[in-house]
Parts: C-alpha cells; structure tokens; sequence
C-alpha cells in the first residue's frame, strides 16, 4: 500500500504488531532510478519521500485484511484504505537470492565473486563478497568504474582510503592490489560491520571506522563512491585527507552533475580525468602540491 511517509515507522511497527513476519518500505517515486539520484543528491544525500510503498509478510493463516486493517487504524491512517493482497509459494530464498548474483568480471585479471561461487579464474585477483545490507557487490556501474581505476593505476605501496565504505569492496580491492594502508570509513554501523565480514573472508588486514572518529594522517589515494550533494559537501575534509600530489577519485555522479563537482575540488585538485559508464561518471584528480 502507499502512504505518506511521514506515517511509514507508526504502521511498520503496528504491522509488526498484529502478526506481520517483515515490513518492507520502499520509496513510491514514480521517476527513473537516475531521476531519484538526481533528487537525492539536490537534496545532499537524504532522502526527499513523499510516498511510501510499504508490504507486510503474514503466515498464509492469518486474516490478513484485518490485521492491515486494525495496524492502519493504530497507525491513525484510514482503515479502509485499498491494498493489494497476493499469495506467495514456500521456497528455497536463500538460493533464489543467491541465483540474482554471481561472478563479475572487471579486467582480465580482477574479479568480483558472491562467497557461494566458485572462482572462474582462481588465478585471478578475486574478490569474495557477501551482497548483504551495504551498497557495493560490484554489479553497479559506479563500484565497477572505481575498481577498473583501482586496477590501472594502484602501483603497490600506497596508503588508502575508501570513504564511504560500503560493503568494504573498494578497501578489500586496494589491499589485494598491493596497497599497504587501506582505511574505511562508513556512518552506517550496519555498512561497518558487512564490511569487516567481507575484509575477514578476504584474509585483508584493513581498519573500518564511523565517520564520528575523526581522520588521521594522510593518503595518497582517497576514494569516494557516494553521491553528487555529500561529495560537494565533504570536499573540503577529502581534500584535507589527500596528501600533496596524491589522488582523488569520486563516483556516485550522474554525468550531467561532474562538471559542478568537479568545480567544486578545483580549489584543492588538478582535476584531470571524467570515465562515464551507463549515464555515471568517475572524477580523477591529483592533489596541489602545498
């Protein structure tokens, strides 16, 4: 059903409340996937919902139209309000999400693999992810631009920091590179701790830390995959980060947003280098010497 956002945690938890086994919430904008990048980077990063499309998951047992119906009226939301109900047949989930990924192929000798697969190169450099509840399982073009960079231009030796962490991919990536120093930084506990999984799957040695500890030292490489409105804002602390002559590289960047983010770390970077991959773009600069 779709309703007000403002509404979404008082139903989710009176869904929960009358028998609901999970509550999902999804935005209702009807726009495309880039148009609600777009949005959220204007809006730096948060989100701007309107509508919600929330769904519930009862025992096939449970009536179902007035379980809805008693959480919409302690939600204080119409009780009669149309919902759809569908019925859907027990199955092995585990394996139907693990068949939505498999292994995907960056260079020729660099590859992304979910921990169920098996290598198709196992001399390549392989990196095992969990897809879980962080953003980077390396299927999307923004992850997938920032490592091909990662594989053309890490030489072995450089201090590194992802800075929005994610699934740790980036970080985990650097290190098997040949990276000596690799730090993560998400503000989301929950990215840290999928993050910390995948290093440990990876037998890599990295630090993952909340962005309410403040950054120490400095590196030769910074990247952040995020989005156009946070990458503006925390220009100033990236750059700080950078040292002289080291490099910046930021994605999460629809293409027609590059030129006003790279304006913005011109006052910090020669910024050099723009790859575009399915309407996103990759920005690369070098640091000023100070």
């Amino acid at each position: 059903m779709t309703i007000p956002f403002e509404s979404v945690e008082a139903l989710s938890d009176a869904l929960l409340a009358t028998g609901a086994l999970a509550v999902d919430v999804a935005d209702a904008y009807a726009g495309t996937p880039q148009e609600r990048a777009l949005f959220e980077s204007a809006s730096a990063g948060f989100p701007g919902w309107e509508l919600a499309q929330v769904s519930a998951l009862f025992i096939a047992s449970t009536d179902v139209e007035a379980s809805i119906a008693r959480a919409l009226n302690a939600a204080g939301l119409d009780p009669a309000q149309s919902f759809d109900v569908s019925h859907i047949e027990d199955r092995d989930w585990i394996r139907a999400t693990q068949n939505q990924f498999g292994p995907v192929q960056i260079s020729q000798r660099l590859w992304v693999v979910p921990t169920w697969c098996m290598p198709p190169d196992p001399k390549a450099i392989n990196l095992f992810i969990d897809p879980g509840l962080a953003f980077g399982t390396g299927t999307h073009p923004t992850t997938q631009l920032c490592l091909a960079w990662l594989d053309i231009h890490l030489r072995g030796g450089e201090a590194v920091l992802d800075y929005g962490c994610g699934s740790g991919i980036l970080a985990i990536a650097a290190v098997k590179l040949g990276a000596t120093s690799t730090c993560g930084v998400d503000i989301d506990p929950a990215a840290l701790m999928v993050a910390r999984h995948n290093a440990k799957q990876n037998r890599t040695n990295i630090m993952f830390e909340t962005t309410e500890r403040p950054i120490t030292g400095l590196f030769d490489i910074v990247l952040a995959n995020i989005l156009s409105g946070p990458l503006q804002l925390l220009a100033p602390l990236l750059a700080r980060a950078t040292r002289g002559g080291g490099h910046i590289v930021l994605s999460g960047i629809l293409e027609s947003q590059e030129d006003e983010v790279a304006d913005v770390y011109r006052r910090w970077f020669n910024m050099s280098n723009v790859q575009h991959e399915a309407g996103w773009a990759l920005l690369h600069g070098t640091r000023y010497q100070n």
